[in-house]
């Protein structure tokens, strides 16, 4: 039997508990969909070293494979210093804590309203 994929909103949930399995930090969840026909959310968040970005990143892609959902496209990877996958409704944004301040990719999309992630710790570690 087929597996369902995820809704947007789910995906993104599931996306910040694997990141929280991880260590990552500073994990912020914002709704696009009104703002960009390009993906439902952005998931961004940060580590503390190039080898985590990368764990984190290889994380995300297992669990989310498990139930047979796999990223369009993955960016940045071989460098480690930011990680951007691309899951077509839900865009992931993994940054070495430098690098996530210099890109303020959160403050390109300051009109964006930022979705509560309950079930994961923001600060995780």
């Amino acid at each position: 039997m087929r597996e369902k994929k995820l809704d947007s909103r789910t995906k993104a949930r599931k996306i910040a508990r694997l990141v929280v399995e991880k260590k990552g930090t500073d994990l912020l969840l914002l709704d696009i969909k009104r703002l960009s026909s390009v993906a439902d959310y952005l998931f961004i968040c940060s580590a503390e070293s190039e080898r985590q970005v990368q764990a984190i990143a290889t994380h995300v892609e297992e669990g989310l494979r498990k139930g047979r959902e796999r990223p369009l496209s993955v960016e940045g990877f071989e460098a480690g210093r930011w990680v951007l996958m691309d899951y077509n409704d839900v865009v992931v944004h993994i940054f070495i804590e430098p690098v996530r301040g210099y890109y303020d990719i959160e403050g390109l999309w300051v009109d964006a309203p930022k979705v509560e992630l309950k079930d994961a710790d923001k600060k995780a570690g």
